[in-house]
């Protein structure tokens, strides 16, 4: 971390990835809770040497920092502190600020087998992960949910005691069979009894050590009977569900979930869900060689992928359900479990790390599901093809669950694909991904900068700086500013009417009598400003707060009338210049706020309303 990143973070104040610690009296107490917290999370910075004093973020220092960096390492080599070393060398560094010595420590997310990462010799009391309120000490539940990905085993090899093959459907065994026979007409597992075939597969396993044998996990997700897969599994949920009304009343349109009408095991579920998500896809279907219609596009192959990972790489042994949604224009997947390979990683494809490689090989001998870490690849292509949306992979860290969005929506507009061909001319083509995502964002949002583009790629911000500098180098974008201020546009773009909601702050600098409404519900001493008063306390009374948070504040603030930025600021005892440029203008960016005078941007009286959200915004 640099100087100027950190002091960034200063004004930002904490959040998912970095925490501030004072260090007057030697190192903090709580400091090794979040170091767990970060190894078991997504990693993070710890800043020694910062206090807080009246809500603010101050620069206090290290007294010593070689005796604090000498301390900190007899503590974390220390096993009987913390279990296993999570940091190096290059991991801690000192940096000097206005004459103050502070202390970086970055500690990187560990492994799946170094989780947990914990404390005190005690992983179920001593096991922390981070969430934007903080560090928090993990439940069993998550603590097994580690462990169990630590394991070297693989989950679905699991013999299950008491389990025979009674437990499992026949007719999903026959339907099994015959879908294997018409694709591998000749294969000598074919031949196989029930028993024997399962052996193969891995649904039935010896373990040569201890002798035993018997039904397998694997094998009873694949084939088992509903009573049987719960009498193992008690929390076992498959849920798909299809919302394609408009009607807010309506929850969801289809839903097959466990009622006892069929046999919910992975394999029925599969064929069952696959065949509606693909029912009505409005995709035109392309031509082989010999210009006959293929069987299926990329988006059908896509969606097959998506549909298999999700029951292949999901925890089943969780106590979260596997939820598929078809929406009109959207598909969703969830699963329990955290990515086994970092996110980069599979967006890069070629690594696969299966949680259930059993399942894995079943699939597989039906031609579903990929082996060599392509299948997400596969999904990228398609939704490249189409020009939607970047499917979008992410995990809910305090849940332990992994979701994919698959987003059917045109990344670049008829009219906007028209006009940056004629900027970039015949090298339109020969755009990359990240080029392409640039050009249409500073077509949309008429000025960007690096911060803006991170939202909508997994480019390092290195990346979007080297693709911004090429493309400013080739005229196809237009540089202003200098450092964290520098921003970009298309080529002699006027600036577009969203960019001129965000007056300067010199209109900020008017008599008060501009930005207080003159309505009487606003009056300091009235009821509803108290009422706003108390909406505001969570960001007003702290002065390390997350984003989020203060997002969802101003929209609570903002639900019922219009506030002006000075309101704003006043509730909340920050700068003004501080609410506009970090919040209200993301806000109006997502169409989360409206603007009371939307054809006078920069009216003396300018104000702020929530539009119309989801509940689960103000929540």
């Amino acid at each position: 971390m640099d100087v100027e990143t950190l002091l960034q973070h200063l004004d930002l104040g904490e959040d998912q990835d970095i925490e501030f610690k004072s260090a007057d009296g030697g190192l903090p107490k709580d400091l090794w809770e979040t170091v767990s917290a970060f190894a078991n999370t997504d990693g993070g910075y710890i800043v020694l040497g910062v206090s807080e004093s009246k809500g603010r973020l101050v620069i206090s220092g290290v007294r010593n920092p070689n005796g604090a960096q000498k301390n900190f390492w007899d503590i974390h080599n220390n096993p009987q502190k913390l279990n296993a070393p999570i940091c190096s060398n290059s991991n801690v560094q000192v940096l000097k600020v206005d004459g103050h010595s502070l202390i970086t420590i970055w500690v990187p997310r560990a492994a799946r087998t170094q989780r947990p990462v914990y404390i005190n010799n005690n992983p179920m009391t001593g096991t922390y992960k981070r969430n934007y309120e903080g560090d928090y000490r993990c439940t069993q539940e998550e603590v097994w949910q580690m462990l169990r990905d630590a394991s070297k085993d693989a989950q679905d090899f699991q013999i299950l005691e008491g389990f025979d093959l009674t437990d499992l459907d026949q007719e999903t065994l026959k339907s099994f069979r015959q879908r294997f026979s018409s694709r591998e007409p000749d294969h000598p597992w074919l031949a196989l009894d029930d028993r024997n075939l399962l052996c193969q597969l891995g649904g039935w396993r010896r373990d040569r050590t201890t002798g035993k044998e018997g039904l397998t996990l694997a094998g009873l997700l694949m084939f088992g009977r509903e009573r049987s897969i719960q009498d193992f599994l008690p929390h076992y949920q498959i849920d798909y569900q299809e919302r394609l009304s408009d009607d807010p009343e309506t929850r969801w349109t289809y839903r097959l979930t466990l009622d006892g009408r069929w046999e919910p095991n992975l394999f029925n579920f599969y064929y069952r869900v696959y065949g509606r998500l693909v029912n009505d896809l409005d995709v035109p279907f392309q031509l082989d060689k010999d210009a006959v219609r293929r069987g299926e596009t990329h988006v059908h192959e896509a969606l097959r992928e998506a549909l298999v990972n999700t029951l292949i790489h999901a925890d089943h042994q969780s106590t979260r359900p596997i939820v598929v949604i078809k929406i009109s224009d959207r598909f969703l997947f969830s699963n329990p479990g955290r990515l086994r390979i970092l996110l980069q990683r599979l967006y890069e494809g070629g690594v696969s790390d299966a949680r259930n490689p059993n399942l894995q090989k079943m699939f597989q001998m039906l031609g579903l599901g990929e082996k060599a870490g392509s299948g997400f690849e596969k999904i990228l292509r398609a939704w490249r093809e189409q020009q939607w949306l970047i499917p979008l992979v992410s995990e809910k860290l305090d849940l332990e669950v992994t979701s994919v969005d698959l987003p059917m929506l045109s990344l670049i507009p008829e009219d906007v694909e028209r006009e940056l061909k004629e900027i970039v001319g015949d090298d339109y083509f020969n755009l990359t991904e990240i080029d392409r995502i640039v050009l249409v964002l500073a077509h949309r949002s008429g000025e960007i900068n690096n911060m803006g583009v991170q939202r909508y790629t997994q480019e390092h911000p290195r990346e979007i700086g080297e693709c911004l500098k090429r493309l400013v180098n080739k005229g196809w974008l237009e540089q202003f500013g200098r450092g964290r201020g520098t921003h970009y546009t298309l080529p002699n773009q006027r600036q577009s009417d969203l960019l001129s909601l965000f007056p300067s702050s010199e209109h900020y600098e008017l008599s008060s009598e501009h930005y207080e409404p003159s309505s009487e519900h606003y009056e300091p001493n009235s009821e509803h400003y108290k009422r706003l008063q108390e909406i505001a306390t969570p960001v007003r009374e702290k002065g390390r707060v997350n984003k989020s948070l203060v997002e969802k504040v101003i929209l609570q603030l903002c639900s019922e009338h219009y506030l002006s930025l000075r309101t704003l600021a006043d509730l909340l005892e920050r700068k003004p210049d501080s609410i506009r440029n970090h919040y209200v203008k993301f806000l109006l960016l997502q169409d989360l706020l409206e603007l009371k005078y939307p054809d006078q941007p920069n009216h003396p009286d300018q104000a702020y309303r929530t539009n119309s959200l989801p509940d689960e915004r103000l929540e």
